[in-house]
């Protein structure tokens, strides 16, 4: 298993609109296979930092997601929203092997 971490620099002045974008994306994941662990949005301390969990059987599980992701319309959709509310300044993807009980 591999989980994927995002960490998001976001425009806190558009928050709302992060939260929406995260909405979209959690059930995306979920339909191409992956377990999607939520969005955490900022509430003490840094107010433009977000970050982002999901799993995925293996990368190469992700990998096949990922090209699935380029066909898929309504990933097509988040990824125009994200765009056109330019909410995410930017953001930065890290690969971990979680360990459970």
């Amino acid at each position: 298993m591999v989980t994927c971490y995002l960490r998001y620099v976001i425009d806190p002045y558009k928050l709302a609109e992060f939260e929406r974008y995260g909405k979209m994306w959690i059930p995306l994941v979920e339909k191409h296979g992956g377990r999607h662990h939520g969005y955490f949005l900022p509430s003490e301390g840094a107010s433009n930092v977000a970050l982002a969990m999901f799993s995925f059987p293996s990368l190469a599980a992700y990998e096949a997601y990922r090209a699935k992701s380029l066909q898929d319309a309504d990933c097509q959709a988040a990824f125009k929203y994200a765009d056109e509310t330019r909410c995410i300044v930017s953001y930065e993807r890290s690969f971990f092997r979680p360990v459970f009980e």
